[in-house]
């Protein structure tokens, strides 16, 4: 075993015979991802773009709650709208912040910063390594 390697998390994905419908399961929770209609799936779930995007979002605005809270400014809410482009050289990934709250400029501006801190913003935006074997 490599001794460089530390799980960060673990998820199961499991598929039958129902066209695309899939089971995807990390520690005790569930949730369905499809393919929409137009893709032959069932469209019970979201798509995995969508699901990557929604941990991308979740995590974002988890992070910022996390920093808004410990330095105690009044916001009431945060929402982040994400959007995944084709483009030439890969992917563009265009992330929209809305804080509903009182906030200076500079306050707004270090948002920013955090929002590109989370941690799963970082693993999307650094060096990944992928191992994929047939067991």
């Amino acid at each position: 075993m490599d001794t460089d390697k530390r799980s960060v998390a673990r998820a199961v994905a499991h598929i039958g015979r129902q066209q695309y419908q899939t089971t995807a399961t990390s520690a005790n929770h569930s949730i369905v991802v499809d393919e929409p209609k137009e893709m032959n799936g069932t469209d019970t779930g979201m798509n995995p773009f969508g699901l990557l995007l929604s941990s991308l979002g979740s995590c974002t605005v988890i992070t910022l709650r996390m920093y808004i809270d410990r330095k105690m400014w009044p916001v009431d809410e945060i929402n982040i709208e994400l959007e995944v482009f084709a483009v030439p050289k890969g992917h563009l990934i265009e992330s929209r912040i809305s804080v509903k709250g009182e906030l200076e400029h500079h306050q707004v501006s270090r948002l920013i910063d955090i929002a590109n801190a989370c941690p799963i913003h970082r693993l999307l935006a650094g060096n990944i390594m992928m191992n994929t074997i047939v067991a």
